[in-house]
Parts: structure tokens; C-alpha cells; sequence
């Protein structure tokens, strides 16, 4: 038996390209060949740049991120292991995906091109054949020589010689599988007991793959003890990128610039896309970052919705739109740092509070000149005009909004923070955990509150913090600092009495009341996950009027239904 060559044997055998390989120095080139209608757009010629490294770095590990259907593994897993079995016939690779049948496919499609592309009928000639012997679609060899391709599913093994690169395309097939904890643990246990020992010394993995989850097998290995070794290449479909915080686009594109499609979508069928997907499912499989489920900060399952609408058409203004039976409105406002169209965000968000429970009525979030900013500022308060003060952090453009409008409009509240964004969501966070912030149901919001959501989920680790920004600014001065502090204090003092005495009742403690001052249990209508907590007041708290006329309300409204 011959002896296992010593690592400088390896890397002659391995790396060393043979004299013909300049024929197709990349991928895309030899794809001009073997995928005539191919298109080549700037993200693959970025993609070959990683392969082309990949194939010629021992030790190399890759991770390629592409929204779907944008030739990836076509350009990867397909062509570029056709690409790199030219440069060297000895390269034993594998190819892995969900399932057999995928990969298998795979492996057909680059053995198929070896078989046309022959120099028969005037074809191109790869100068590689198929051995006779040893030509299945999930398991063939080059003939004459050692290299070729092994195809299994992650339930598969790789037994027999060690790989000299590896391949694994897509390990999951849908947002079902991602969102499985098993199925994330299956897969990382996979490359962990069978993958990643059966690689040769200084043999290359590339993982390709669409992001669905944080947890996915491309979050964990950059997450791992060794994650330092993963070169990470995301390529998003929307450049959202900040260069205000050094942020860049790997393909150079300005922030606002969409992809450039190997399918040839126009910039108005990706918006159409963007939409369809919703903000988490847009920001994961087309932007290559998926939000956690619950959040750092601000957990997604803290948030509470509400189903009817709380405003109604204005009587005297066109566009304009009031709110029966609040305590306080206000507006919170985040401004771009840029007298540009930059890639900063404008958000300008309408609050109402009910005792100590607060909802978001309206927002705008768009990339805005300080011209547009002033517009879209007076249109917001003539289109809310219920809403007293007006709160603008005094920095970036703010202090020149506030200088140019504060003559104008009543109202205008500067803001000076003292402490950092990230303090002060922190701040807030325990009224978002305890159910006292709603955010309107998709059906009826005036705006996407998804996007709201998917940003806090992220924070502080997001591109974006232009609304977390703001919704902190707004909570602070409603709850903490403003006249709300003291039904917030309030609503705390007896949702811990209930909780305590309820759990002496019956050992389950209580769930949080919907609307601060209200007799427990009653909430505006159309809310969603307001449990009912004991059903009586604590007898110290006297009953707010605001809630009591909203009780009557909501009876009256019960009474009507039962008709």
C-alpha cells in the first residue's frame, strides 16, 4: 500500500493548476462554454474571485450568501467544480445538499457536460472523460486518473477516499427546516462527525446558501471557536449599507442600488419582491441577515398588536386624522445625518398613550434631503394635529430643522441624549417586555410595522437603528420622563400585587392588563394578546375616567355583537 504523502507531496498534487488551466482562468469563463445564455453579472464575478481563491488556497473555507435563484450553484457547486477538476483530474470532490436527489443532480449535470463537451460534432473539448466503470450520477471518477465527484444528503455518509475539496449547496430546503432546532442541530452534527472528517489536509469547503436563520450552519461556523477561519462573502439584493459607520457594499454599489439579476428582475420587479417577502423574510433570504427570533434588546414575542383602527378621518382637515380618548399624542423624530439623500434614515413616528399602555399610530421612514425633511415634518403634524409636542434629537440635520421650524410649528421639544442608543433602548425595554406597547396589525397600519419590528430584533447588530431610535426617544418621554411616568409606576405597583395575588389564589400567575386604569381584563377593542388578569380592581387604585368611559364603550360595542 502506498504510503499517505507527506503535506508538500499533497499540496503539488492539490493546488498546482496543469499547463492548460489559463484555457478558463474562472468559472464564469468556462461557463461561456458549457451555459452559452449564461449572464455574467458583477455579483458572479465576484464569485468567481472566491472560488478561484478557494480552489488555489489550501485550507480555505468559504461562505458564499446570494438571494435564491441568482446562479449560485449553478456558478458554484456546478460549474466551478467542472472549472476546478480541469485545473487538476485528481481532485476528489463532494457535493452536499438536503437531500440525495438534489445533490445528485448536481453531479449529473457536471458528468453530462463532460459527455457533450468532447470535441465530438464540433463541440468544445474539456479534455476529460468519464470512466467507464465508474460513472453513476451520485458517485463518478475522471477516467485515467483519481479525481471526481461523490453526491450524498446530509442523512448520507462519505465513506471510501478523503475529499480534496467540499461543497455544500443549500443544507436546507425551506424556512420549516431553518426554523427547526433539530433539524440546525442535525446539520451542524453533520459537518462536525461526518463532513469535516473526511477532508484531506489543507482541502477547501465552500458553503453556499441562502440565510433563513441566525442559527443556520453559516451563522454557526462563524460563530465557532474558529469562525476567524471563515471567509464570509453576502452578497444582498438591495445595497443598504451605511457609509456613515464605515459600511460598504461588496459589489461598490451606492446604498439604494438593487442587484443586478443573472434573471434579468428590474428594479421594480425586486421591490415587488421585497414586499411579497415582508421585512424578515426580505431581510434574511435577499439581504443574507437573519433577524434572531426573539431579539437582543427588544424580543419580537414583546410586542403587542392592535386589530381596529384607534383614529378616524379628520372633519375639517382632508388627510388629516383624530383619536378619541387618549391621555397624550406625540411625535418622535430621528434625522439623517446628511443634507443628502444619504444612507441614513428620516423616521417621524406618532404616539398616543392610554394610562400606561402606548401605541404607534403612523410612522415615516424614507431616505429624505433636508428639504424633504421640512415637508414631510409639517405634512406629518397637519395630517396628526392632536399631537402637542414634537420631539427631535438635537443632532445631524435635527438642529436645523428645529432652528428653521420651531417659529412655525408649536410644540417642538429638542432632545439632548446623555446617554448612548443602545442605553436607552435598554432603558425602555422592560415597557415593551411587559405588553404596554401596541403596534397596528398589518391590515391596518399606515405604515409597514414588520420593518419596526425585524430593526429591533436586529438592534444593536442591524445596519439600521433609525427606528429604535425614535420608538426609545418616544417611550422615554411617555413613560419615564413624561406624564405618563406615574401611570407607568402605577401599572407596575398593581400588575405585581395581581400577579401575587393570583398566585396565591391558584399557584398561575396573572397576565399583564391591557389598558392602564381599566378594570382588569378590559382592553380597547380590536387588541390582540391582552390576557384577562383577577376581575376585579385593586380596591387602592381608583378607576381612571378615561377607562372607565372606554369600558362602557367596549360593553356597549359586546352587547351590540351578541345581537
Amino acid at each position: 500500500m502506498a504510503a499517505t504523502p507527506d503535506w508538500a507531496e499533497y499540496a503539488a498534487r492539490s493546488f498546482e493548476p496543469r499547463p492548460d488551466a489559463d484555457r478558463w482562468p474562472t468559472p464564469g469563463a468556462l461557463a461561456k462554454v458549457v451555459e452559452p445564455a449564461s449572464m455574467q453579472t458583477p455579483a458572479l464575478d465576484l464569485v468567481d474571485e472566491a472560488v478561484v481563491w478557494a480552489y488555489s488556497t489550501p485550507h480555505a473555507r468559504l461562505i458564499i450568501s446570494m438571494p435564491p435563484q441568482e446562479g449560485k450553484s449553478q456558478r458554484v457547486t456546478k460549474t466551478g467544480s467542472l472549472w476546478a477538476l480541469h485545473r487538476n483530474r485528481d481532485l476528489r470532490i463532494g457535493i452536499v445538499s438536503y437531500n440525495k436527489p438534489l445533490a445528485e443532480s448536481f453531479g449529473r449535470d457536471v458528468r453530462n457536460w463532460i459527455t457533450t463537451y468532447n470535441g465530438d460534432d464540433g463541440t468544445t473539448d474539456l479534455g476529460l472523460r468519464i470512466a467507464r466503470d465508474n460513472g453513476a450520477a451520485s458517485r463518478w471518477q475522471l477516467a485515467g486518473h483519481a479525481g471526481g465527484i461523490i453526491c450524498v444528503g446530509l442523512k448520507g455518509s462519505l465513506t471510501g477516499r478523503p475529499l480534496d475539496a467540499l461543497v455544500i449547496d443549500d443544507p436546507f430546503a425551506d424556512k420549516e427546516q431553518a426554523d427547526s432546532a433539530y433539524y440546525r442541530d442535525r446539520v451542524w452534527g453533520w459537518w462536525q462527525t461526518v463532513g469535516s472528517t473526511r477532508l484531506a489536509p489543507g482541502a477547501p469547503v465552500i458553503v453556499i446558501l441562502t440565510r433563513w436563520h441566525e442559527d443556520d450552519i453559516a451563522g454557526r461556523l462563524k460563530a465557532a471557536e474558529d469562525g476567524h477561519r471563515w471567509r464570509t462573502i453576502n452578497i444582498p439584493a438591495l445595497a443598504d449599507h451605511d457609509p456613515e459607520k464605515g459600511q460598504s457594499d461588496p459589489l461598490g454599489r451606492e446604498p439604494g442600488e438593487w442587484l443586478q439579476s443573472a434573471r434579468g428582475r428590474t428594479d421594480e420587479e425586486w421591490e415587488a419582491i421585497r414586499i411579497q417577502a415582508g421585512t424578515r423574510g426580505f431581510n434574511a433570504l435577499y439581504q443574507g441577515r437573519p433577524s434572531p427570533d426573539t431579539g437582543n434588546v427588544w424580543q419580537r414575542p414583546w410586542w403587542r398588536r392592535y386589530t381596529t383602527p384607534l383614529w378616524s378621518q379628520h372633519p375639517t382637515i382632508p388627510d388629516g386624522y383624530t383619536v378619541a380618548e387618549f391621555d397624550q399624542m406625540i411625535m418622535s423624530w430621528d434625522m439623517a445625518f446628511k443634507d443628502t439623500k444619504s444612507s441614513d434614515y428620516v423616521v417621524g413616528q406618532v404616539w398616543a398613550r392610554r394610562g400606561a399602555n402606548v401605541y404607534l399610530l403612523d410612522q415615516i421612514r424614507k431616505r429624505l434631503t433636508f428639504t424633504e425633511t421640512l415637508t414631510a415634518f409639517q405634512a406629518m403634524v397637519k395630517r396628526w394635529p392632536q399631537a402637542t409636542a414634537k420631539l427631535v434629537e438635537d443632532k445631524a440635520n435635527g438642529t436645523a430643522v428645529i432652528n428653521t421650524l420651531k417659529s412655525k410649528i408649536p410644540g417642538i421639544v429638542e432632545i439632548t441624549p446623555t446617554e448612548s442608543k443602545y442605553a436607552r433602548a435598554n432603558a425602555v425595554a422592560p415597557v415593551v417586555q411587559a405588553g404596554n406597547v401596541f403596534l397596528p396589525e398589518g391590515e391596518i397600519a399606515l405604515f409597514d410595522p414588520e420593518e419596526l419590528i425585524g430593526e429591533a430584533a436586529d438592534f444593536p447588530s442591524g445596519a439600521h437603528d433609525d427606528q429604535v431610535d425614535a420608538t426609545s426617544q418616544a417611550l422615554a418621554h411617555m413613560l419615564l420622563d413624561g406624564t405618563g411616568a406615574q401611570a407607568w409606576i402605577e401599572y407596575v405597583k398593581r400588575l405585581a400585587k395581581a400577579r401575587v395575588q393570583g398566585a396565591q389564589a391558584d399557584d398561575q400567575p396573572p397576565a399583564a392588563e391591557a389598558t392602564e386604569g381599566m378594570e382588569p381584563g378590559a382592553a380597547p377593542e380590536g387588541e390582540r394578546d391582552a390576557p384577562a388578569p383577577p376581575t376585579t380592581p385593586a380596591a387602592d387604585v381608583p378607576e381612571d375616567p378615561v377607562a372607565a368611559r372606554q369600558r362602557a364603550r367596549d360593553a356597549a360595542f359586546r352587547q351590540h355583537q351578541r345581537r
